[in-house]
């Protein structure tokens, strides 16, 4: 039979509703199931007649911000456009051979994936959180997505403390050879056994309520992420300590120690941007300011990386000004001969030596 059940408050679509009935002192859901519901009533059916009632969920905590989703659509929106941006650059320009963006341009990658994932996974949270396989899936893709950027950001750390400290020296051909077959290993490896021991560990760790990790499982992501940044600041530090011995010792080669420098500054910059946002999202929950803070600078990761290690790049800019020159509306039509090959430019701004 079916009954309906007029409700005393409207009810929203991410309201839980209930069909019960009475049965040996106690409300009981079995033979009964909802059969239609709208905002003003539920139609349930059941199989026998009995004492009847509609329960349901009604929790505030979870109601989410209409404010808050369009702010976050619109900066994530924008900080995967400079993502885009910087993944073209690094990956249609070839770099001076002494001079790799090997940990960078899989940091964007890995960035790129991860936000584009949970950006979807956020605007279809409804639809997503019903299928809890699928639910636990995207939490564990995106704790390997995100952890793979920290481990990325310590790659490029470690090799600007190498080349710093002069700790290995090979040829460029061969530099850049050891660098994508050291790097990749580490970059996705590490990440992968983390994850996989943490599914292991807990196999119900991943999939909570907006499809990330459930509360209790966080250390599993937030302890190699403080591990990563504890290391990053000893890297810097270290690298601080001999960028100073190196001005004391060598006065006359002055380019090297500027070159150094404007390495060191963009990387630090790199690493508050990525850094700061998780630390400032452990007290989100409780402060707006803070709140709004993390969505700010966990959303313009991209657009910080672009900044930095693109825009700020004088020959970048100029090979930029040549494909707008080229392929702009403006352009006239190439000439006859022309090619389309990559150019072959120094994203870091390696300095000749000439100079």
């Amino acid at each position: 039979m079916n009954i309906s059940i007029p409700h005393l408050k409207n009810a929203d679509a991410e309201d839980e509703v209930l069909c019960v009935h009475w049965e040996a002192n106690s409300w009981i859901q079995d033979g009964c199931h909802v059969s239609i519901t709208k905002s003003t009533h539920t139609v349930c059916s059941c199989q026998y007649p009995s004492t009847f009632a509609l329960i349901m969920t009604m929790d505030p905590t979870q109601k989410s911000d209409p404010v808050m989703n369009i702010l976050n659509t619109i900066l994530v929106l924008i900080g995967l456009l400079f993502l885009t941006l910087a993944v073209m650059t690094f990956a249609l320009c070839r770099w001076n051979p002494r001079a790799s963006n090997v940990a960078r341009l899989n940091l964007c990658v890995c960035l790129l994936l991860a936000h584009t994932l949970f950006l979807l996974t956020q605007n279809f949270i409804r639809r997503i959180k019903v299928h809890q396989v699928l639910c636990s899936v995207l939490a564990g893709v995106l704790h390997y997505l995100f952890l793979s950027s920290f481990v990325w950001m310590f790659l490029e750390a470690m090799m600007l403390f190498l080349s710093v400290r002069k700790l290995r020296q090979v040829k460029p051909s061969e530099r850049a050879w050891l660098q994508w077959k050291i790097s990749l290993p580490i970059g996705y490896g590490i990440p992968l056994i983390i994850v996989g021991v943490s599914a292991g560990v807990n196999p119900e760790g991943h999939g909570s309520e907006n499809c990330w990790l459930v509360e209790g499982f966080t250390w599993s992501f937030l302890g190699p992420v403080c591990f990563l940044l504890i290391v990053n600041t000893i890297l810097f530090l270290t690298i601080l300590i001999t960028i100073q011995s190196t001005l004391k010792e060598a006065r006359s080669d002055v380019s090297k120690v500027k070159y150094t420098r404007v390495l060191l500054f963009k990387l630090t910059v790199q690493f508050l941007i990525l850094g700061c946002p998780w630390l400032l999202g452990m007290g989100a929950a409780t402060s707006r300011v803070l709140e709004v803070l993390f969505l700010f600078l966990a959303s313009q990761q991209g657009t910080a990386i672009f900044l930095i290690h693109c825009l700020l790049n004088t020959e970048v800019r100029c090979q930029y000004r040549k494909w707008w020159k080229r392929f702009g509306p403006s352009s006239k039509q190439p000439e006859s001969g022309t090619g389309t090959g990559t150019v072959s430019i120094s994203l870091t701004q390696q300095p000749s030596r000439d100079t």
